[in-house]
């Protein structure tokens, strides 16, 4: 018999068990902790801009061809597409679940690419883009200016700056949004009225600016084949594209017969502001600029949050005057309290199999055997875990709780057999007792073991959001059961040799009274 083999050897048994208790304690580290497992579907966003044109034109123009093109890519389940009239589209691309990211937002990119050539101009000068998104936010965090010194203007362009690249470069962030992207720009106010005075257009007006807020090489002085004899060649730097109020208002747009010129100042006003102010954020009733935090892919969530929160301490010291940050969504908050909580369900839970186990078997060297099995059971289940890709979440340590009453019953099963065969045969030893209780109780133990699988194997098959939300929790119950099965066979079986006594203990005045009331 298999279990022979560990009953003559208790401590090839032992040692087995042990590195299966420490490989799942190591394996525990790198584990990645979140609140549900990743149950939605990959999505990439494509953006574009098409400055000036109206809905139902970008629709046709753009939207058009991008769908056409994309329609049909890999593990692709469906697409939406938003055209506003403000100039800009947006495409959104859904994936089957379980799709690589990365490599879904290189195959729409491939698609984009294709599609550019049937772009308009002014679509291809600000270009596509193409990046992963997701729907959950870890972190919220908001900059705010308590006495008001401040504006969205100020704060967002501080953001975009000096806290949105540190935060990408944090090990486990997936991206950050900045939701009122505020980004300064020049802004320019025509004025019909003197745009037709001096018959002008629009059009006119964009022509000149394009024109003459360029950057050119302008190359350079005395470079081979120049017959100069100056030793040095020199390159020659002009002014680069305009920053300036002043420089905008000065461009020209017309040159008249007399040597004047009209400029944009004529016929326009010239600010310095926003690029947008489609978007506001408030926080009761204060100003702020929101930044949120994606989760990368199999990252730690506990980990990953507090890497943030440390960054923008660090970040806080060097903040102006009247600026400060805050944190107003942190689904952490959550996950540590919904693992607190399930952590004490797990203890109070052993605590009550233990209890009971000692009732019914009222021995306690056989009791000792169970609590020994079901740790190398629940931590062994991390190692499968590790292996498959889950993540510590809510459904695979409720399916621990769970797999603490299941784990239990095999060690249970070979110790009341054990026993019943040493009440039986008072000339019995322990060993051959066990080793006769083992013949007799493997392929049940077997069974059981099958039985369990058949039962919980089939969740995971299970297809659409359903499926995806309970497969870690189904196989993270088999995983403990597979090993409880093989704890049972091989290090039950030896302590069993090695612990148990033909000595009855007496019992305790409460487990009398509890035999007397079955007696009845």
């Amino acid at each position: 018999m298999f279990s022979n083999f560990f009953i003559k050897r208790p401590i090839f048994a032992t040692v087995l068990s042990l590195i299966i208790v420490i490989t799942g304690i190591i394996t525990i580290r790198g584990l990645p902790i979140e609140e549900y497992p990743q149950v939605t579907p990959p999505q990439v966003s494509i953006t574009a801009t098409y400055q000036g044109a109206s809905a139902e034109t970008i629709s046709k123009t753009v939207a058009a061809p991008l769908e056409q093109q994309i329609n049909g890519v890999e593990n692709m389940m469906y697409m939406s597409s938003t055209s506003s009239s403000d100039g800009t589209l947006t495409i959104n691309v859904y994936f089957k679940i379980g799709t690589d990211a990365d490599k879904a937002t290189i195959n729409v990119n491939n698609r984009v690419q294709m599609a550019l050539n049937s772009l308009p101009s002014e679509v291809q000068t600000h270009g596509v883009t193409v990046t992963k998104q997701s729907s959950n936010f870890l972190l919220l965090v908001s900059l705010l200016s308590p006495k008001n010194t401040y504006d969205e203007l100020y704060m967002s362009n501080y953001a975009i700056v000096n806290i949105v690249d540190e935060l990408k470069r944090i090990p486990g962030v997936g991206n950050t949004t900045l939701f009122n992207n505020q980004e300064y720009s020049m802004r320019v106010w025509l004025k019909q009225d003197q745009l037709a005075k001096y018959n002008l257009t629009s059009i006119d007006v964009v022509n000149a600016i394009t024109e003459q807020n360029s950057q050119f090489a302008a190359g350079r002085l005395n470079q081979t084949p120049s017959n100069s004899s100056q030793a040095y060649t020199f390159t020659v730097t002009t002014q680069g594209r305009l920053d300036k109020v002043s420089e905008f208002e000065n461009i020209i747009l017309k040159s008249k017969k007399d040597g004047s010129s009209l400029k944009l100042k004529n016929v326009a006003s010239i600010e310095l502001g926003s690029n947008s102010y489609n978007v506001s954020a408030t926080q009761n009733s204060q100003a702020m600029v929101p930044i949120g935090i994606n989760l990368q892919s199999g990252a730690n969530a506990l980990q990953t949050a507090n890497l943030v929160k440390e960054k923008m301490k660090e970040l806080n010291l060097s903040f102006p005057k009247d600026m400060t940050y805050n944190i107003p969504y942190d689904t952490t908050r959550f996950i540590e309290i919904s693992i607190k909580e399930v952590i004490k369900t797990f203890i109070e839970a052993l605590l009550f199999v233990v209890c009971i186990v000692y009732l019914f078997l009222q021995n306690l060297r056989a009791t000792i055997i169970p609590i020994l099995a079901i740790p190398v059971s629940i931590i062994g289940t991390f190692i499968g875990m590790y292996l498959l890709g889950f993540s510590i979440n809510l459904l695979t340590l409720f399916g621990l709780v769970l797999s603490i009453g299941i784990v239990v019953d095999d060690a249970i099963i070979v110790i009341e057999n054990v026993e019943r065969i040493l009440h039986s045969n008072k000339t019995i030893s322990v060993k051959e007792a066990t080793y006769e209780a083992m013949s007799e109780i493997t392929r049940p133990v077997i069974a059981i073991v099958l039985v369990l699988c058949a039962v919980f194997i089939p969740v995971s098959f299970m297809g659409g959001f359903t499926g995806a939300m309970y497969q870690q929790f189904a196989i993270t119950i088999v995983i403990s059961v597979v090993i409880s099965g093989f704890v049972a066979l091989t290090l039950t079986p030896a302590l069993c040799a090695m612990f148990l006594k033909r000595i009855e203990p007496k019992p305790f005045w409460f487990v009398k009274k509890f035999n007397d009331f079955f007696d009845k």
